[in-house]
C-alpha cells in the first residue's frame, strides 16, 4: 500500500448531547469531529459541515468522543523514572537499519487470549535485552525503536501512514528517551483547532488478534480536556480508501476500532484522565465510540450496565503520571462470529489494569485486524503547547512485556 501523507487537519466544535435516552447528564459526550470538516451546533444538536479544500482524508485516528469524566475510584499507576538510558533495539536484519518490520506470526494467529492473561517479565520481550533481535522472534510481526531516522518524511520507510509532518521530530534529548539515542515526537501546538499525530500500520496479512507494546511519556503540562485519542489504536476496516469513519456506528460486518487512550471529560479532573478503551463496536451506545473503564463503567450512559459475562474482575482506574516513561500494552482478541468471546485487555508497566471480556467486535470472520497506530490527537488544545514521546514500539501475536534492561 502507498504512504498517505497529510500535513494540515482542522476544524471547530460545539459541545451537545446525543439525544439518547436515558441520559445521565454528567456523562453527556462532547461531540465527535471530523477533521476537514467544521460542526456548527444548530437546534437540537444538528450538524452542518463545511468541507475543507483536500483535507477529505486528513482524519488519523478516530474522532468520536464519549462521555465525562469517570466518576469511579483513580490510582496513580508505576512509573519508570525518567527516560532511562539503555542499548536501543538492535537494527540488523529486517527492511532497513531501523525500526524493523518482521514477517514472524502467522495469518490470523494470536496467541492465548482466554483464561488468566500474562502480567510482568513472562512475555516476548524477557528473551530480548533491550529488545535486541526482538524484530526476529516468530511471534514478531512489526518493530521499531526510532533510532535509524532522523526526519519525518523517514518514518515513510516503515510506516504506512504518517500524518502532521511538521509536528513530528525524533527526540535526542536523555529525559525524552526512553532506550538508545532517539524517540518519536508528537507536538501539538496551542490552538483551539483540532489538530492529529499519527504514524500507521497496515496488517497484512490480517489477523484475528495482536498485541501492541510501545513506551510512551506525557509532556508536562498536558492540559486537553475533551476529545484526545493520546495513545493508541487498533482496528479493522476502520478506514475506507485511506479515509477514517468515525460517526459511522460498527454492525458487525462493517469494521470495528479500540484506542487505548486517557480520558479527561473536565478540568477538575487530573490530567491526563484515567486510562480506558475507546471502541466502535457492534452494541455501542450512540454513533460514536463507547469509553470502557477498568471498573466495569461504560460511557456515555454510565447507570447502564455493560455485560461484560460472568468472569470480568473490576479494577481500579488508573491515571499515568504526566512527565513520566511508562511501558503501554494493548491486546484486542476478535470474537468467533455468532459468539461473544472477544476480548481487549490493556497493561501498563506489565500489570494488567483492564480486561474486557465477552465482546461481540463482529459477525463474519472475513473482518479482521488490518492497522495498527500510535496517536495524538486533541479536539482543541488552548492552554498551551504540549508534547508526547513514544519509544520501542513492538506487534506480535502473543503478549510482549516490558523491555529487559
Amino acid at each position: 500500500m502507498g504512504k498517505v501523507r497529510r500535513d494540515f487537519i482542522a476544524a471547530t466544535s460545539a459541545d451537545c448531547s446525543l439525544g439518547q435516552l436515558p441520559i445521565d447528564w454528567n456523562d453527556v459526550p462532547r461531540c465527535a469531529l471530523y477533521p476537514g470538516c467544521m460542526m456548527v451546533r444548530l437546534t437540537a444538536c444538528a450538524f452542518v459541515c463545511f468541507a475543507l479544500i483536500n483535507c477529505g482524508s486528513d482524519d488519523p485516528a478516530s474522532n468520536g468522543s464519549g462521555g465525562g469524566s469517570n466518576s469511579g475510584g483513580s490510582t496513580s499507576g508505576g512509573s519508570n523514572s525518567g527516560g532511562s538510558s539503555g542499548a536501543g533495539a538492535a537494527t540488523t536484519g529486517g527492511a532497513s537499519s531501523g525500526g524493523t518490520a518482521g514477517s514472524g506470526g502467522a495469518a490470523g494467529g494470536g496467541g492465548t487470549t482466554s483464561g488468566a492473561l500474562p502480567e510482568g517479565d513472562n512475555g516476548i520481550a524477557s528473551k530480548y535485552p533491550g529488545d535486541a533481535g526482538i524484530q526476529g522472534d516468530s511471534a514478531v510481526i512489526f518493530a521499531d525503536d526510532f533510532e535509524s531516522y532522523s526526519k519525518a518524511s523517514d518514518l515513510d520507510k516503515n510506516w504506512d501512514f504518517v500524518f502532521q509532518y511538521s509536528q513530528i521530530r525524533f527526540a535526542t534529548e536523555s529525559a525524552n528517551v526512553f532506550a538508545g539515542a532517539k524517540a518519536l515526537e508528537f507536538s501539538v501546538p496551542q490552538q483551539n483547532n483540532e489538530l492529529s499525530n499519527s504514524t500507521g500500520k497496515t496488517v497484512s496479512p490480517e489477523r484475528d488478534a495482536l498485541f501492541l507494546r510501545y513506551y510512551s511519556k506525557f509532556d508536562t503540562p498536558f492540559d486537553v480536556v475533551g476529545s484526545s485519542h493520546n495513545g493508541s489504536s487498533i482496528s479493522a476496516h476502520y478506514f475506507e480508501n485511506g479515509n477514517a469513519t468515525p460517526g459511522v456506528p460498527a454492525d458487525g460486518k462493517n469494521k470495528f476500532l479500540a484506542n487505548l487512550e486517557n480520558w479527561r471529560g473536565d478540568a477538575g479532573t487530573k490530567s491526563p484522565g484515567p486510562m480506558n478503551i475507546y471502541i466502535y463496536h457492534p452494541d455501542q451506545r450512540s454513533q460514536w465510540g463507547d469509553h470502557f473503564f477498568p471498573t466495569g463503567t461504560v460511557l456515555p450512559n454510565s447507570s447502564q450496565k455493560f455485560d461484560f459475562g460472568p468472569n470480568f474482575v473490576s479494577r481500579p482506574d488508573v491515571t499515568p503520571e504526566l512527565g513520566k516513561w511508562y511501558c503501554y500494552e494493548f491486546m484486542l482478541q476478535a470474537n468467533t462470529p455468532g459468539k461473544k468471546d472477544g476480548r481487549i485487555a490493556f497493561w501498563l508497566d506489565g500489570k494488567l489494569h483492564g480486561d474486557f471480556p465477552n465482546l461481540r467486535l463482529r459477525d463474519v470472520p472475513s473482518l479482521k485486524i488490518d492497522r495498527f497506530a500510535l496517536d495524538f490527537h486533541i479536539g482543541s488544545n488552548p492552554n498551551g503547547l504540549t508534547k508526547k514521546w513514544y519509544d520501542n514500539v513492538v506487534a506480535a501475536s502473543s503478549y510482549i512485556g516490558p523491555l529487559k534492561k
